[in-house]
């Protein structure tokens, strides 16, 4: 047969692993006018989402959506060269034939990276197999990540919990989203409810003094670290007064969005931190609401990482 390419109208979001289903129900809850998606494993097609905003849920966007029919793997994989250079696929069906597809296409490297790495600019298209001739793709996404993926290559010996690779990941974003530096030798961090220690880890590897707080201390090594200050206390209620100017604030605290959403105002109406990234953890329902609020301060983003859980994470950036 033919290449048969038909543009189609709306727009379709893939969900993160095992979001499918907070994924459908932010929609429903903030853009119900989108109606009822086509779901293509955790590919949601959405032919009512005109001019989309994109999901917090949602990793990658397809935001120019076509469906293309074709005969060979070297058609299909032709078709998408046409168009632009780079192409990550997201399969839940013909995962071989798909794989010889992009084996045909420029090569990408979709191997775990070590931290820090620069988020590349270049344009990303995203393609699902529909069946074994029929093929759904999209030269326009929302991220400039295959599939808008982050994996890092993690080490399982020195850190002192997992949540270290949330604060890798989001400084990457943090990077990329405001053409910024991340922390570096020398800088001061205030680390809220800190322990074990796992983001201070993280800040001391790249050279920061921290003032790490929480009730319960970190662990040894990083209690023995004269670069690290710690304090036995309730971050939430120190005031920025006491503590000085800080060049980065950080918080992956368990308390509700509205105690974290006026921690870190009143940290920027006194002007005594320039940068902050904060983890947004989430009580039963999501207040989207407040999630906007958060969004809505000057020089902030809002994203669910990819070593999130249900949560989202805020960064502000001071230009």
């Amino acid at each position: 047969m033919p290449v048969g390419i038909e543009k189609l109208p709306g727009a379709a979001f893939l969900a993160y692993p095992e979001k499918t289903d907070f994924l459908t129900a932010e929609i429903q809850e903030r853009f119900p006018q989108y109606g009822k998606p086509v779901f293509y494993g955790d590919l949601l097609y959405y032919p009512d989402a005109l001019n989309p905003v994109v999901p917090y849920w949602c990793k990658s966007a397809m935001l120019s959506v076509s469906r293309a029919t074709f005969s060979s793997i070297g058609e299909a994989a032709s078709l998408l060269k046409q168009i632009q250079r780079n192409w990550a696929p997201y399969q839940f069906a013909q995962f071989r034939r798909a794989a010889l597809i992009q084996e045909k296409l420029p090569y990408l490297n979709f191997k775990p990276k070590n931290f820090p790495f620069k988020i590349p600019d270049s344009p990303m298209g995203l393609y699902t197999l529909l069946d074994a001739n029929t093929m759904l793709f999209s030269e326009k996404t929302s991220s400039v990540l295959p599939a808008g993926t982050i994996q890092l290559v993690e080490d399982h010996e020195n850190p002192p919990s997992r949540a270290y690779l949330k604060i890798q990941e989001a400084l990457i974003r943090f990077s990329h989203v405001f053409s910024a530096d991340i922390p570096s030798q020398g800088q001061r961090c205030f680390d809220a409810g800190a322990c074990p220690g796992g983001w201070t880890w993280v800040l001391r590897q790249l050279g920061c003094k921290v003032t790490a707080v929480d009730r319960a201390p970190l662990v040894p090594s990083l209690m023995n670290d004269p670069e690290v200050s710690f304090m036995t206390h309730d971050a939430f209620t120190l005031k920025p007064s006491d503590m000085g100017h800080f060049d980065w604030g950080f918080s992956d605290v368990i308390c509700y969005p509205e105690r974290l959403y006026g921690w870190v105002t009143s940290w920027l109406d006194s002007g005594l931190c320039d940068n902050m990234i904060c983890t947004i953890k989430m009580q039963g329902g999501i207040d989207w609401p407040l999630v906007e609020k958060f969004a809505s301060i000057p020089n902030s983003h809002v994203v669910h990482l990819c070593y999130n859980k249900h949560e989202l994470t805020w960064m502000h950036c001071k230009k």
